[in-house]
């Protein structure tokens, strides 16, 4: 017998649900390890309806064909092999480096002196000076390089702010939903609760004040411990903006209740309408507007990352948060934490720097990299946009007019019903509270439908569409009434669309596997049943 079983390990690992890494995602990995092997299949293996397995479960830009900026790799590649630097007249008018590549790749190899050494736990000091001055420029107040700490992309900085804050298990946390599953999942795992607060779909997804009132002193009353506020802004997978006076709204409950807030702001540069406001920004404004003292105690701690964005860095694991208001005491204790995992890895730490520092006009390489960043903001604005119109077309489907550019989450007549009836915080096992989808054909993929994981999972389907669509090599439309009937609203609709989905999956894999047969004007395309 094995000294580890499933019975004697950390029931908190067990008990949490992260479903973005979960089972759709490891079913799809055993289907493209599949297809390496080519076809036909070897035996006792059947062959797959389709030539090409798409990963639209997690945020990862360049793995959807985004492409990296052109000043990002080139730097790096220098400071991955520095003797390339022996050579620079070669770089130059052979290889088209320009001169600021060279000299940022010169002065990040001083400061990191080698991206395979180990860098201070907290990061590299002359990066985080670089973080400090890119945060004062946005916000208009000082920053504190001794307050900023480089992490392994944001999830690195998540874990870090809740080993810390979660003391007990009565310990509870505000989390918005829908939200991205991290928190919850982290939460499980550190045996705290998760406190859960709706957001505002009538507000284009911003918090309401006294959502997050009532599920505070409910948690309160039932024991719970509460002790920070988790606020997405742009939201995930909302796509929402929040506005300055609802970081003020916000950022006053967190100090009448001394709360913490932790600021995910991973998609800051994703705004298009409007314009991004930081949590540590309304926080300096309060105080300013405050000679009583009220908020100097309040503690915000704000998070970005490489991963998001036009960088979309994600693989090379780089991000920071910045403290504001912490006892330096407790900031002890976050820098011993961070330092038992040593340091973050030292290239997306160089990342981190190029893009809170990214070439300005009048260096060689702003042309380029201005050419590259403004085509990848426009390419993901235009999606966004297309996705709303296709929604707007759709029966039964409302969807909010985006302001950031994510895909976003378009709700079935069906949930007010998912409201009434939601499922356990943590839980992503599909809710017993409503009827389930018939099983679509193959490839059989059950999603998880209860009231937080649907919004993910629903969103992640429909970003499967518009890449989908895009191929026009099928020659057919994903989105309309073949797909969403009419009359079919609520739950029927959506179990409609999503089984003709699957189906338009088959017929075109049906159509190249057996020499574009097909089924023609079948049910798959109507999507019945």
């Amino acid at each position: 017998m094995k000294s580890l079983t499933i019975d004697n390990i950390n029931p908190h690992v067990k008990e949490a649900k992260y479903a973005v890494r979960g089972e759709l995602a490891v079913r799809s990995e055993k289907y493209r390890a599949q297809l390496k092997k080519g076809h036909p299949p070897t035996p006792p293996e059947e062959s797959l309806p389709f030539d090409q397995v798409i990963s639209a479960n997690i945020g990862n830009p360049q793995q959807l064909d985004q492409k990296p900026i052109t000043f990002f790799r080139q730097v790096l590649s220098l400071v991955e092999y520095p003797p390339l630097l022996d050579n620079e007249e070669v770089l130059k008018n052979s290889l088209g480096y320009k001169q600021d590549v060279i000299d940022r790749a010169r002065w990040l190899l001083n400061e990191v002196k080698s991206v395979g050494a180990y860098s201070a736990s907290q990061g590299a000091p002359g990066i985080r000076e670089s973080v400090a001055r890119y945060i004062e420029k946005r916000d208009g107040y000082p920053s504190d390089p001794a307050n900023i700490f480089l992490s392994a992309g944001a999830s690195s900085g998540v874990n870090t702010l809740m080993n810390v804050i979660c003391a007990k298990p009565e310990t509870g946390i505000l989390v918005p939903i829908p939200q991205y599953p991290l928190y919850t999942a982290t939460l499980a795992v550190l045996n705290a609760r998760c406190v859960p607060y709706y957001l505002d779909e009538s507000k284009t997804w911003g918090t309401d004040l006294s959502a997050i009132k009532e599920s505070y002193h409910k948690a309160k009353a039932e024991g719970t411990d509460v002790r920070a506020i988790v606020i997405i802004n742009p939201g995930n997978p909302t796509g929402a903006s929040l506005t300055a006076d609802d970081i003020r709204n916000v950022l006053t409950f967190a100090a009448e209740e001394k709360l913490v807030v932790l600021a995910d702001e991973v998609y800051q540069t994703n705004v298009f309408i409007g314009h991004f406001t930081s949590f540590k920004k309304g926080l300096r404004d309060l105080q300013r507007e405050s000679p009583d003292g009220k908020f100097d105690n309040l503690e915000v701690a704000s998070l970005n990352s490489i991963s998001k964005g036009m960088v979309g860095e994600c693989g090379h694991r780089g991000g920071y948060f910045e403290l504001t208001g912490f006892d330096p005491k407790v900031a002890e204790q976050i820098y011993k934490f961070v330092s038992i995992m040593l340091c973050p890895p030292v290239t997306g730490q160089c990342l981190v720097e190029m893009a809170v520092n990214p070439p300005k006009e009048g260096d060689p390489s702003y042309p380029l990299y201005k050419q590259e960043y403004d085509a990848i903001a426009k390419g993901l604005r235009d999606r966004a946009h297309a996705l709303y119109e296709q929604f707007r077309k759709m029966e039964g489907v409302e969807c909010q007019s985006p302001q950031v550019s994510l895909p976003l989450p378009p709700f079935p007549s069906l949930f007010p019903i998912l409201r009434r009836n939601r499922a356990p915080c943590t839980s992503s096992q599909p809710s017993t509270s409503h009827p389930a989808p018939s099983p679509p054909p193959k490839p059989q993929i059950r999603l998880p439908m209860n009231s937080i994981v649907s919004v993910y999972w629903m969103r992640r389907v429909f970003v499967l569409c518009r890449v989908v669509d895009s191929d026009r090599k099928r020659g057919r439309c994903i989105f309309g009434r073949r797909f969403w009937p009419r009359g079919r609203n609520g739950w029927a609709g959506l179990r409609c669309f999503i089984g003709g989905l699957w189906r338009s999956l088959d017929d075109g894999g049906r159509e190249r596997g057996e020499g574009g047969r097909g089924r023609g004007r079948g049910e798959g395309e109507r999507g019945e049943g």
